[in-house]
């Protein structure tokens, strides 16, 4: 069954500060605080080509999290919920969460 291209927008990183309302706690074992996630930038997009492997940069714990429903648009699925083509998700840290916007790409 062929695969359709994703294009995955990175909405928004969650500041702890909103999760914890500004009593955000340390990193365990520093006197740190949390800060919102390094390993992505607000509006950055990636592409998931047809062979559904995780694109260059993308988190991997990220990827883990958001993967089901990059497999659904991939094989021409639709979320009830949701515009046609298209998926909000999110990855599960729940202390400095990012969401998602998923885009089926028409070949």
């Amino acid at each position: 069954m062929p695969r359709s291209k994703v294009k995955i927008t990175v909405l928004k990183r969650v500041d702890p500060s909103v999760i914890f309302d500004g009593d955000v706690p340390n990193v365990p074992g520093t006197d740190r605080k949390f800060e919102v996630c390094t390993a992505f930038q607000d509006d950055q997009e990636f592409i998931v080509e047809a062979d559904g492997n995780k694109p260059e940069g993308f988190c991997g714990w990220a990827w883990r999290d958001v993967y089901k429903d990059l497999s659904v648009l991939q094989f021409g699925g639709d979320f009830p919920w949701a515009e046609e083509g298209t998926m909000i998700t999110c990855c599960t840290d729940g202390i400095r969460p990012v969401s998602f916007k998923m885009q089926r790409i028409a070949d």
